[in-house]
């Protein structure tokens, strides 16, 4: 199919409009062009626009800042939480929604979204109140929405809004990872081209001004996923695709470390880019390789806290609780930097707060007493905020017991400081969760990412690290999250592959 073919499509009446189209091949600009267009004919309306992911809220609102207010961007939980917080009571949810979500490891979006679909099932005059708002909605990344979260979204289409959706299950990346969950998603993806007008986009733009040579060898890596074939590394390969075989030697769990020969060629492909982004399949490898570059390169924390949201939890729970706090402060610290572990810091922080800080003490236990008198005298999220706060001026003027201690994560422990402006620290934590959400950062010219958080971006080189069976199996879930990885990079393409333990995605 044309893109041609695909706008006219999108421009037409018909109420539900499904367009499948590869990484790269414009699902993002139709998106956007077609949002532009739309806009000229919605009377009092908005166009609303939902993504799977922050970074694609980001790439729509650069595409669309001409359209002003007309058109509105949100992830489907943002949109899923407004509906919620809006009838919190008679969905039996709390009216602070922000950080309740993230309880339980964020099985409260889950919740909601189920408890939004089945209310907006059961009161259709809601549905035709929000589509009265929304006359047409944009979806993007579709193949990432749970089956509750497509509800809602159908749910607005039975209200009367009309239904654009954009999609490729190869890039299935949230979600259960279960063969069998992969299994169901494809089944009601399938369903929901039968419902629609549906078309495939085919033009691999993303390559057109990188190198196309390139675009050509993954669209045939993603055919060989597709059929489940092993992606061919052994014939004739394009120039800007680098093979670097490479074995982690490191003997600790959750280290990277390469031989002296192994490592140069890794090296020199890093050290001539000025833009590249080094992705991995797993956060702790993501922290291992920040180690392995000596920290030179700064991790990509994108949108989402981990720590940050269980310091919020434990600031909830055990406000006046000293001992409570500093046991959430260490952990959070420990989540956020190396160098500073129960071990070497906490145990001693611990202590001091359990006998009163009646020692008299020197150099790297007087900066910890100096930490528990902060949680004793004020035992609050104020005074977990100043804490974090003497960590990093420790760190920063290298003071006794902290010259060793590395922040990884600079933005979620200026996120932690930052609470102890707020009176509450879940509205806190919400307002720091809708300033993110409307900064729209975009990654450093180099940087080590996630493929996660990587989801909706493109780099012009990109490195693949630890192509091994470990980071990549065979499973549904490792075929997309391998396609995802290739499919960032525009003009350069580099994978570092085991001489031995290869990932079966491969021939090698």
């Amino acid at each position: 199919m044309s893109d041609e073919a695909g706008a006219a499509l999108l421009r037409s009446d018909q109420p539900l409009v499904l367009i499948e189209a590869a990484a790269g091949c414009g699902k993002t600009y139709q998106g956007a062009s077609y949002a532009r267009d739309a806009i000229t004919t919605l009377g009092d309306g908005r166009l609303l626009i939902l993504t799977h992911t922050h970074a694609a809220c980001s790439v729509f609102a650069e595409r669309t800042k001409d359209a002003g207010s007309r058109v509105e961007i949100k992830t489907i939980d943002a949109l899923i939480m407004q509906i919620a917080t809006a009838y919190h009571q008679a969905l039996g949810l709390p009216s602070n929604l922000s950080s309740w979500a993230w309880r339980d490891n964020g099985n409260g979006f889950s919740v909601m979204a189920a408890k939004v679909a089945a209310f907006l099932g059961a009161h259709p005059m809601v549905a035709k109140a929000l589509a009265t708002r929304y006359p047409v909605v944009v979806c993007d990344e579709h193949q990432d929405s749970s089956a509750d979260q497509q509800e809602v979204v159908i749910a607005l289409h039975r209200g009367g809004a009309m239904l654009r959706i954009f999609g490729d299950p190869l890039q299935r990346i949230y979600g259960e990872r279960t063969a069998q969950a992969a299994k169901a998603d494809q089944a009601r993806w399938e369903a929901l081209k039968q419902a629609a007008a549906c078309e495939i986009l085919e033009t691999p733009h993303r390559w057109q001004t990188g190198c196309a040579e390139l675009g050509e060898w993954i669209h045939t890596a993603r055919e060989s996923l597709k059929t489940n074939q092993p992606i061919n590394l052994t014939g004739p390969l394009p120039r800007s695709l680098t093979v670097l075989r490479a074995n982690n030697i490191a003997k600790q769990h959750g280290g990277y470390s390469l031989s002296k020969e192994q490592r140069r060629p890794v090296d020199q492909v890093v050290d001539r880019l000025d833009q590249l982004m080094i992705l991995a399949s797993q956060n702790d490898l993501v922290a291992a390789l920040r180690g392995f570059w000596m920290r030179k390169i700064p991790i990509w924390e994108g949108h989402t806290r981990d720590a940050l949201v269980g310091l919020v939890a434990v600031l909830r729970d055990k406000h006046g609780d000293a001992e409570g706090l500093a046991q959430g402060l260490i952990e959070f610290v420990s989540g956020v930097s190396v160098g500073f572990t129960q071990r070497s810091h906490g145990d001693r922080l611990l202590q001091e707060i359990r006998e009163g800080c009646v020692r008299s003490t020197r150099g790297k236990p007087a900066n910890i007493q100096a930490l528990a008198r902060l949680l004793l005298e004020n035992p609050s999220p104020k005074g977990v905020s100043d804490a974090v706060g003497m960590i990093r001026d420790l760190v920063e003027a290298g003071g006794d017991g902290f010259s060793d201690v590395k922040i990884d994560h600079r933005v979620e422990l200026r996120d932690a400081i930052r609470l102890g402006a707020f009176s509450d620290v879940e509205e806190g934590f919400s307002e720091i969760a809708r300033r993110r959400s409307y900064s729209c950062p975009s990654p450093p010219q180099r940087t080590l990412s996630s493929i996660h958080k990587a989801k909706g971006l493109e780099c012009d080189h990109v490195m693949v690290m630890a192509c091994d069976r470990t980071q990549f199996s065979s499973t549904s879930y490792s075929k997309c999250k391998m396609y995802v990885a290739l499919s960032r990079a525009k003009r350069s393409l580099a994978l570092v592959v085991p001489d031995t333990n290869a990932s079966p995605l491969f021939k090698v």
